[in-house]
């Protein structure tokens, strides 16, 4: 151990002697890298030789992390518990030897020293943080190091050794990603062991008011544990009570900008304390206090974004009365920050910011901390980068290059008349068809009715195939324009067409004059529609009554009608037959005289008479 001590610590670089040390005492199997059970023997010989250091450190009295350095005349040179590190981090480095072992020696030396020799030794890991940071080393030793930095947590004072904490969790926060799982809370615990402890009986000879000190000190139970607010729906009310009492004593009692000269928050900085003394006897001085004011009314904005975020995602606390009273009590604590002196809306725009900072946090973590860092880009050379030129097409691009190849090998291919079809109505409506029969069960909406390219493409093809199916666009939508004998037959009488007020007009008639004979039906019927069946060839030739309006039939040929009477019964005809242009989908019956005639609404003479 002798030999091997003043080998390990000869003076000079580590890169001269540190690797041959090694080499000469462990005798490896490979000539750069040791193997498991080489590197447990040299990890056990660094961590006797640390103790006898640390050991004969604290006998001298001298700080372990100077103790064997001599003062040069020219430069200072290193204690030998630094060196020591400084070789194995060496060999660390380029992975002579196991990555955690410079973690492992350092945790060693934080469980040996004192405190104050511990901040030494941090000094040392807060000097060496970019190399230990490190992926090489990072991964092998990320675990212990956060153990060593807990432990000296621990060990510390929260109220006296607050710096070194704020170095501890610095280094931390720097040292690992922010995207380390072990940092950042993934559920949510609150520091409940964080208790606040104030006077429960008045002293004798108070001259404040004690219910208000107690009012004011009890709200610390709830900014240290807001989950319990979201449980029982009793400390709600007492929380929203109390706090509701302490905001009017402050809404009551506004500071002034001479206060808040007085009380200089930047000197008061220097000397900064954890928490505040809860002593009754400072009820009085700490209400005049802006700083004072500004912690309390923050911890209540804190507690309102964490509660407005439960409003969201619990069933427990989303009651409207109780968003109405966080919003409420929110804008009170914001209006008495931007009152409290001085710079108070500086300061309220600058706390906004944070919290809403926080809330990004809050949601990264429950998206279950996504990574978010990127790998740099590789820099490519440019012999690679010409390799991997980007070809050249005739056209600009593959497709349009290859349509022109393919129009030189097959030039028949542009004249072929299915390059271009139009499709029938009936073939391109079928696809809506098939989605508004409710036996197919397609939901509304994938119905191709949703897809408005292919509505615009079938009006336009019903506009020119089509044009009495598309009028009905207007009334029953696009699934009106769909032609009756490609749908269903429960969804057909939906979509048929309706009789016209002209045919309406006339069946009301021959209601009403029920003495006409059925040979004057059958050719009003073929006048007003043009579903109707055509006169047989051997009825007779008409005569018309032009006072009458009625259409009758003789075997002679009568008198001639005049001018006036003829061009009357032209424009009864024509308005008839504009009136009648309804076809008729019901089935034929025979009349009494045993021809099938219809009438412009699709009923037969029988019925019409009925």
């Amino acid at each position: 151990m002798e030999d091997f001590k003043k080998a390990i610590l000869q003076p000079g670089p580590p890169e001269n002697f540190a690797l041959q040390t090694v080499q000469e005492f462990i005798k490896p199997q490979r000539q750069t890298k040791l193997v498991q059970d080489e590197n447990q023997l040299l990890e056990n010989m660094l961590r006797t030789l640390l103790q006898e250091l640390v050991s004969s450190a604290a006998q001298s009295g001298e700080p372990i992390m100077q103790y064997g350095q001599s003062i040069d005349d020219e430069e200072s040179s290193q204690g030998l518990i630094p060196h020591l590190l400084d070789v194995v981090l060496y060999l660390c480095q380029r992975e002579h030897i196991e990555g955690g072992m410079i973690f492992q020696l350092l945790e060693d030396l934080t469980e040996m020293s004192t405190m104050r020799n511990c901040k030494d030794v941090f000094g040392y890991i807060e000097g060496k943080q970019d190399i230990l940071g490190k992926q090489e080393l990072f991964a092998r030793g990320k675990l212990v190091m956060l153990r060593t930095c807990n432990q000296l947590l621990r060990r510390l004072s929260k109220a006296n050794d607050v710096v070194f904490c704020g170095r501890i969790l610095m280094f931390l926060a720097h040292f690992f990603p922010l995207s380390e799982r072990s940092a950042v809370n993934i559920k949510g615990v609150f520091n409940t062991s964080n208790e606040t402890k104030y006077e429960k009986d008045p002293p004798e000879g108070i001259s404040i008011d004690f219910n208000y000190y107690k009012t004011l000190w009890s709200l610390q139970e709830f900014f240290c544990n807001p989950a319990s607010l979201t449980v029982a729906p009793a400390k709600w009310q007492k929380y929203t009570s109390s706090l509701t009492v302490v905001l009017d004593t402050f809404e009551a009692q506004p500071l002034s900008e001479e206060e808040g000269d007085a009380n200089n928050l930047e000197e008061e900085a220097a000397s900064f304390n954890i928490k505040y003394l809860t002593s009754s006897n400072l009820m009085g001085l700490e209400l005049k206090d802006p700083s004072f004011r500004r912690h309390v009314l923050v911890q209540c904005l804190i507690v309102f974004d964490y509660l407005k975020v439960m409003t969201t995602n619990s069933l427990q606390f989303s009651c409207s009365c109780q968003k109405e009273e966080i919003k409420s009590s929110e804008e009170r604590v914001k209006k008495l920050l931007e009152m409290t002196p001085p710079k108070g809306k500086d300061f309220l725009r600058k706390i906004e910011h944070i919290l809403e900072r926080e809330k990004n946090w809050v949601w990264w973590k429950r998206d279950g901390c996504p990574p978010f860092e990127k790998q740099p880009a590789e820099k490519k050379s440019a012999q690679e980068g010409n390799k991997k030129r980007r070809p050249r097409w005739r056209l600009g691009n593959k497709e349009l290059s290859q349509l022109w190849k393919w129009a030189d090998q097959n030039p028949n291919a542009l004249t072929d008349p299915q390059r271009v079809r139009t499709p029938s109505i009936t073939e391109y409506w079928k696809p809506l068809a098939e989605d508004m029969d409710p036996a197919a069960g397609i939901e509304a909406e994938y119905h191709h009715k949703n897809n408005r390219v292919y509505c615009w493409k079938g009006l336009r093809f019903s506009a020119r195939q089509d044009l009495e199916g598309f009028s009905k666009f207007t009334d029953l939508g696009v699934e009106g324009v769909v032609p009756l004998e490609i749908l269903a037959p429960e969804v057909r009488s939906k979509y048929q067409a309706k009789p016209s007020d002209r045919s309406k007009r006339a069946k009301k008639e021959e209601v009403k004059g029920g003495s006409q004979p059925s040979e004057e039906a059958q050719v009003a019927s073929e006048n007003d529609g043009e579903g109707a069946r055509p006169v047989e060839a051997s009825a007779a030739p008409m005569e018309t009554d032009a006072a009458a309006g009625t259409v009758n039939t003789s075997q002679d040929g009568g008198t001639p009608p005049t001018a006036e009477e003829e061009q009357k019964l032209n424009s009864d005809t024509d308005v008839g037959q504009e009136a009648g242009q309804l076809e008729t989908d019901g089935p034929l019956e025979p009349d009494r005289e045993g021809v099938e005639t219809v009438t412009a609404d699709g009923e037969t003479d029988a019925e019409a008479d009925i």
